[in-house]
C-alpha cells in the first residue's frame, strides 16, 4: 500500500509531495488515513531551520490532525479499525513506538517520527491516538485538539490554574495564544490582556474573550503596568518565540506569587536576560511542555466545553488548504496574516 505525503527534503527548499511506500505494522503501530491537520509555528521553524541542522532528513512530518484508523498492529488495544481518532504528539496511555521508516519510489528511506499528520495515511504509535464520537465534534475542528488546544489551554488549566477574577496577559494570538485566551475566558480570567503585533489576531483575541487589546508595536509594558496600578498582571504567557517578549512578559507579572510561562519557540541558542531579583521577590517563571495535557484525560473535556458553547473553536480556523498546497499554507503561516491553518487531506 502507497500513500501521498508531504516530505521535507530539504530546509529552507520547498515541501515535496510524493508517494512513499507503508510498511509492515509492528507492535504498538496503527494505520490512520488523515483526514484533517493542523499546521503551526514548531512545523514551520522545523522548515526554516529554527530549530539547528535536522538530522532525520528527508522525513515525513505534521504532529496534530484527526482521522479513521484503517489497521492496527499486534498488541493495540486501545483502537480498532474504523474508530475515529485525534492525532497528538504529547504522549497518551498505550504502547510507546519509535517512528517508522517509509520508503519512496526509487527505494530511498523517508524517515518519519511516532506521528506525522501531513499524508493520506500514516503509521502512528498507539500512545498518540485518542478516540473520539464523531458526532460529539467535527474532525476539522477535532484536530485542534492535538496540540492547540492540549497546549494553550493546558497551560491555563493545568499549570496556572487561575482563579475567576484573577488578571492574565497573553502574549502572542497564534494558535497557541488564541486558545489560552479561549481558555482563561471560560475560567472567568479579569482582565484577560491579549498583546499581538497584527490587528486580525487582536480582533480574534476580542472574539474569544480578551477584555483589553494591545498592539505590540505600542509600549505593551508600559501599558500593563499602566492597567494594573504599576502591579503588573497574576498571571503571563508568552507564545511568541522572542526573546524581547519573554524579557518583557516576565517583567509584566506581578511581585509576590506571580507567573508566567513560555511557550514560544526561540531560534536555536537565543538566551534571554532577566533580572535575579524578580524571582528573589516571588515571580515564577516556567517553561511549558504541552501544557502538561494528559490526552485521554483531557480532549474529552475539552470536547464537553465545545458542545457546551464554551470553547469555540471554529472561529480559530481561517484557511482550510489541500496538501498538494502545503507550501502555501507555509507562507500564509509565516506572514502572521491567518488563524489557524487547517490542512484537508481526505
Amino acid at each position: 500500500m502507497k500513500t501521498k505525503a508531504a516530505i521535507l527534503v530539504e530546509q529552507n527548499k520547498p515541501i515535496i509531495i510524493d508517494e512513499i511506500e507503508i510498511p509492515k505494522l509492528l507492535p504498538g503501530q496503527v494505520l490512520v488515513e488523515i483526514k484533517y491537520s493542523g499546521i503551526c509555528q514548531s512545523q514551520l521553524n522545523e522548515w526554516r531551520g529554527k530549530k539547528g541542522k535536522d538530522p532525520y532528513l528527508p522525513h515525513t512530518f505534521g504532529h496534530e490532525g484527526t482521522g479513521v484508523v484503517l489497521d492496527t498492529g499486534p498488541n493495540v488495544t486501545k483502537v480498532k479499525p474504523g474508530d475515529y481518532v485525534v492525532l497528538t504528539w504529547i504522549k497518551s496511555t498505550g504502547a510507546n513506538v519509535p517512528g517508522c521508516a517509509y520508503k519512496d519510489n526509487s527505494g530511498k528511506t523517508i524517515n518519519s517520527g511516532a506521528i506525522s499528520t501531513f499524508m493520506e495515511k500514516s503509521v502512528v504509535s498507539e500512545n498518540r491516538l485518542v478516540p473520539i464520537n464523531k458526532n460529539d465534534i467535527p474532525l476539522d475542528l477535532a484536530a485542534l485538539l492535538g496540540c492547540a488546544i492540549l497546549t494553550g489551554g493546558g497551560m491555563v488549566v493545568n499549570e496556572l490554574k487561575p482563579q475567576a477574577g484573577e488578571s492574565i496577559a497573553i502574549w502572542g494570538i497564534g494558535g497557541i495564544g488564541a486558545c489560552a485566551v479561549m481558555a482563561a475566558a471560560a475560567l472567568g480570567c479579569k482582565p484577560i490582556i491579549a498583546i499581538d503585533i497584527k490587528d486580525n489576531k487582536l480582533n480574534l483575541a476580542k472574539e474569544l474573550g480578551a477584555d483589553i487589546l494591545i498592539n505590540g508595536n505600542n509600549e505593551p509594558l508600559e501599558k500593563i503596568m499602566e492597567i494594573t496600578d504599576n502591579n503588573g498582571v497574576d498571571f503571563g504567557i508568552e507564545s511568541v518565540g522572542n526573546v524581547k517578549v519573554m524579557e518583557a512578559g516576565f517583567e509584566a507579572v506581578k511581585k509576590s506569587g506571580g507567573k508566567f510561562i513560555i511557550a514560544g519557540n526561540a531560534k536555536k541558542d537565543d538566551k534571554i536576560k532577566i533580572n535575579p531579583f524578580d524571582l528573589i521577590a516571588g515571580k515564577k517563571i516556567l517553561g511549558s511542555w504541552g501544557g502538561a495535557a494528559k490526552p485521554d484525560e483531557d480532549i474529552p473535556k475539552y470536547i464537553k466545553q465545545f458542545k457546551n458553547g464554551k470553547l469555540p473553536i471554529d472561529k480559530l480556523i481561517t484557511h482550510c488548504i489541500s496538501l498538494e498546497n502545503i507550501n502555501e499554507a507555509f507562507n500564509l503561516l509565516e506572514s502572521g496574516d491567518a488563524g489557524r491553518i487547517l490542512i484537508k487531506i481526505n
